[in-house]
C-alpha cells in the first residue's frame, strides 16, 4: 500500500515492489531445484521412486511452470511496477489491484504445484493448468493491465520511457494470448477440452507457446534490459532512435514467429514458411536490441572488472544474442530437419531461459534488493562475484552438452544404410547420448547453487536493513 507525505503527495508504492522481488528469488530456487531433479531423473531414472507425482511427465511441467511464470513473472511484476513508477514519477494506481495481482499471482503458483504433480493438465505446452486456474490468471492479468496503464496516464513526464513500451506490450499481448489459447469447454471442475482440433489447435498453440517466449521472456525482459542497465552503467541508453526501431521491430515480427515449431507437419506448407521467413526476419530487430544494450557500456567498459551486477546484466544480452541468433537458424526447414525433437532444442531453450531471462533478471533483482531494505548495496558483493562465475560455467556445461547431444541425435536418427534402412536403432542414439546426461545435471547443480548463493545474499542483506514501502517522487519534492 501507498503511504501519505506531507503536502498531500503519495509516495511510491514499493510495498508490492518488494513481495514480488522477494518471491523471484523463493521460486527461482524452486524451479531451479525441480528442473535439477527431473535432469537427475532421466541420468537415474530410479529417482522417480515409481511415485505416480513425482515422475518426470508430472514435474517436468511443474518445472516449466515454476521457472516461467512464478521466477519469471514474479520478477516481471516487480521490475514493472518499480520501472513504471521511477520513469513515471506517480506511485502505482489502484493499489488496491496492485495487492491482488500479488496475491493472486501466488495462488494461482500454489495451484499449479498441486494440480500438475497430480496429472491434471490440458497437456497444452506452457498453458498446462486447467480453467479455474486459467480464469484466475485472466482476472490477475486484467488487474495487472489496469494498474500499469493506468500510472502511466497519470504520469508526470511528457514522453513514456521506452522500458514501459516494452512491459506495456508485453502485458497487452500475454493477456492475449493467454485468453484465446486457454479457450476450452469445461466438463468437470478438474478437467476442460479445447475449443480448437487438429491441426487448427496446433497452430493456436504455437501462436501461443513461441510467443509466450517472444513476449513473456523477451519483450518483458527486454524492458528491464533498457532501465536497468543504463541505471547500473550510470550511462544514457546507445541510442534511444535505435530503441525505437527495436521495439516497433520486434512487436511486429514475433507475433508470426510460431509455425516453425510445426515443420513438416499437417499445418500447410505455406504457412510453415511464413513461420520461417519471419523467424529470419526476427534476428535484425533483436541484434538491434542487443547491439544497443551492449553499447550502453561505451565509456564504462573498465566498469566491468569490478561490478559483478554489471556483469550479470552485460553477459544476459550475450546469451540473448547467441539465442536470437540460434532460434532462427533453427527454424529453416533443412536444419530443423535435423534439430527438431532432440536435445538441441532443449540447449537452445535453456540458453535463453538461464542465460537471458535467468541473468537479466538476477542483475536486476540484485540492483533493486538494497534500495527496497534501505541498504547502499546486498550483505556480500563478493558472494555475487561467486554466483555470477558458479552460474555461467553450469549454464556453459548444460548448453554445450545438450548441443552436442542434440546433433548426435539427430545425425544418427536420419542415417541409413545403402538400402534404405536405419544404420542406427533408436536405443543406440540413447546409448551415445547418456553421457551428456550427467553433464546436463552438473551444470543444472551448479546453476542451482548459484541461487542458494542469491537466497542467502538476500536474506542476509534483508536482515541486515529494514523494508522500504514507499519513497516520495521526485515531483512531490519539487513541489514541496
Amino acid at each position: 500500500m501507498t503511504s501519505a507525505v506531507s503536502g498531500g503527495a503519495t509516495a511510491y508504492n514499493y510495498r508490492v515492489v518488494r513481495q514480488f522481488t522477494v518471491m523471484t528469488v523463493v521460486w527461482g530456487v524452486v524451479g531451479m531445484l525441480v528442473g535439477v531433479w527431473i535432469a537427475a531423473q532421466l541420468a537415474w531414472p530410479q529417482l522417480n521412486f515409481d511415485i505416480p507425482w513425482i515422475t518426470y511427465s508430472r514435474l517436468r511441467p511443474l518445472h516449466t511452470n515454476a521457472v516461467i511464470f512464478a521466477f519469471g513473472g514474479s520478477a516481471l511484476f516487480a521490475t514493472s511496477y518499480f520501472v513504471v513508477q521511477r520513469t513515471c514519477q506517480v506511485p502505482l494506481f489502484a493499489p488496491g489491484l496492485a495487492a491482488f495481482s500479488f496475491w493472486g499471482w501466488q495462488a494461482v503458483i500454489v495451484a499449479a504445484a498441486i494440480t500438475l504433480p497430480m496429472g491434471l493438465s490440458t497437456t497444452k505446452e506452457y498453458a498446462e493448468l486447467e480453467w479455474p486456474i486459467d480464469v484466475l490468471i485472466a482476472l490477475v492479468w486484467i488487474a495487472y493491465a489496469i494498474v500499469f496503464f493506468g500510472t502511466i496516464a497519470r504520469r508526470k513526464t511528457p514522453h513514456i520511457y521506452v522500458a514501459n513500451w516494452f512491459f506495456g506490450a508485453y502485458v497487452i499481448t500475454i493477456a492475449v494470448l493467454h485468453i484465446v489459447n486457454s479457450a476450452a469447454l469445461p466438463v468437470t471442475w478438474t478437467k476442460s477440452y479445447s475449443a480448437y482440433a487438429g491441426v487448427q489447435d496446433a497452430m493456436v498453440q504455437w501462436w501461443y507457446g513461441h510467443n509466450a517466449v517472444g513476449f513473456f521472456l523477451t519483450a518483458g525482459f527486454l524492458g528491464m534490459m533498457y532501465y536497468f542497465i543504463p541505471k547500473q552503467a550510470e550511462r544514457p541508453i546507445y541510442s534511444y532512435r535505435l530503441s525505437i526501431v527495436h521495439f516497433w521491430a520486434l512487436i511486429f515480427t514475433y507475433m508470426w514467429a510460431g509455425p516453425h515449431h510445426l515443420h513438416y507437419t499437417a499445418l500447410p506448407d505455406w504457412a510453415q514458411s511464413v513461420g520461417m521467413i519471419f523467424s529470419l526476419i526476427l534476428l535484425a530487430p533483436s541484434w538491434g536490441g542487443m547491439i544497443n544494450g551492449i553499447m550502453t557500456l561505451s565509456g564504462a567498459w573498465h566498469k566491468l572488472r569490478d561490478d559483478p551486477i554489471l556483469k550479470f546484466l552485460v553477459v544476459s544480452l550475450s546469451f540473448y544474442g547467441m539465442s536470437t541468433f540460434e532460434g532462427p537458424m533453427m527454424s529453416i526447414k533443412t536444419v530443423n530437419a535435423l534439430s527438431h525433437y532432440t536435445d538441441w532444442t532443449i540447449g537452445h531453450v535453456h540458453s535463453g531461459a538461464l542465460g537471458w531471462v535467468g541473468f537479466i533478471t538476477m542483475g536486476s533483482l540484485y540492483y533493486l534488493l538494497p534500495r527496497l531494505f534501505n541498504r547502499t548495496q546486498m550483505y556480500s558483493v563478493r558472494a555475487i562475484e561467486v554466483h555470477f562465475w558458479v552460474a555461467t560455467i553450469g549454464v556453459v556445461l548444460y548448453i554445450a552438452a545438450m548441443w552436442i547431444a542434440g546433433v548426435t541425435q539427430g545425425l544418427m536418427w536420419r542415417a541409413t544404410n545403402a538400402d534404405g534402412t536405419l544404420t542406427y536403432a533408436f536405443i543406440e542414439s540413447v546409448k551415445a547420448t547418456y553421457p551428456y546426461y550427467y553433464i546436463r545435471v552438473l551444470g543444472g547443480l551448479l546453476y542451482l547453487a548459484g541461487m542458494l548463493i542469491m537466497l542467502w545474499n538476500c536474506v542476509m542483506t534483508m536482515r541486515a536493513g529494514s523494508p522500504v514501502d514507499a519513497e516520495v517522487p521526485r515531483s512531490a519534492v519539487a513541489a514541496a
